[in-house]
């Protein structure tokens, strides 16, 4: 099992270079599921159903979300109906939406979690405990197990790929935009990484107009945040996983930017 996990998709810039280059990461490295995290897609927060459809119609078989899940109010009349949309597990009982997906890949069942770390972000369910539970019962069914974890420290990353080591096959970071060489795969057979890196723009500070964020660190007065423009980049991971025990095999970083081009 090949599964493509593309980061952190922010803004037009992040839409349209999946657009662009995950028909032909799907191309180059065949992956038989692509995954994409998508909670800051419409214009650097949240997600609209139109951009929801439009990553399942470049190839995605699952979108996962983060702590900007609810910026947009829209996300309340699909998420229900979205059965591909992942939210934070450990939101409280309740909350609208999903936190475990599970998909058919020819006749294979891979189940997807989405976990939001709580130090420095919001302080909801423990989300240790909260994603064992659901590894353990995936696995009473299927050994693919893959987990999104949106978190801004790496400690908490770090802790939560220790915590599952062994149980699920991948545990990849979220959140903090910036893509991390420290991929390995743990001594259990469990794929990590702290954070796949950002989808958009290349040229702002984690995808925001860098002078709106020189201007805030400057001033230290309120600032809106805008996308940035200019050149793109887009961050993602590739994870092969041995087709009977869902242990990793391997795990590669992808960074396609001007200063790392893309060869078909």
């Amino acid at each position: 099992m090949r599964i493509l996990f593309v980061g952190d998709v922010f803004g037009r810039p992040g839409r349209t270079m999946v657009s662009e280059y995950v028909p032909k990461l799907r191309k180059k490295y065949k992956p038989q599921m692509t995954i994409i995290n998508g909670e800051n897609a419409a214009s650097g927060k949240g997600i609209t159903e139109k951009i929801y459809k439009g990553f399942l119609e470049a190839g995605a078989q699952v979108v996962t979300l983060g702590n900007h899940a609810w910026a947009r109010r829209e996300i309340f009349t699909f998420i229900d109906d979205a059965k591909k949309l992942v939210r934070p597990l450990n939101y409280p009982e309740g909350t609208p939406g999903q936190g475990v997906v599970s998909v058919n890949i020819n006749g294979q069942e891979v189940v997807v979690i989405n976990a939001m770390g709580r130090t420095f972000l919001m302080d909801i369910d423990d989300p240790f405990r909260a994603v064992k539970r659901e590894v353990e019962l995936a696995k009473k069914r299927t050994p693919f197990v893959f987990v999104d974890f949106h978190a801004e420290v790496t400690s908490e990353k770090q802790a939560m790929g220790w915590y599952l080591d062994g149980m699920a096959s991948a545990v990849i970071g979220t959140h903090t935009h910036v893509q991390t060489a420290d991929e390995r795969i743990l001594p259990g057979g469990t794929a990590y990484l702290s954070d796949v890196g950002m989808t958009g723009p290349y040229d702002g500070i984690l995808g925001v107009d860098r002078e709106l964020i020189l201007d805030k660190f400057l001033t230290a007065l309120p600032t809106r945040f805008e996308v940035a423009d200019g050149r793109t980049q887009l961050s993602a991971v590739i994870i092969d996983l041995d087709d009977t025990t869902g242990k990793a095999k391997s795990i590669k970083r992808i960074l396609i930017n001007d200063d790392h081009p893309f060869y078909e």
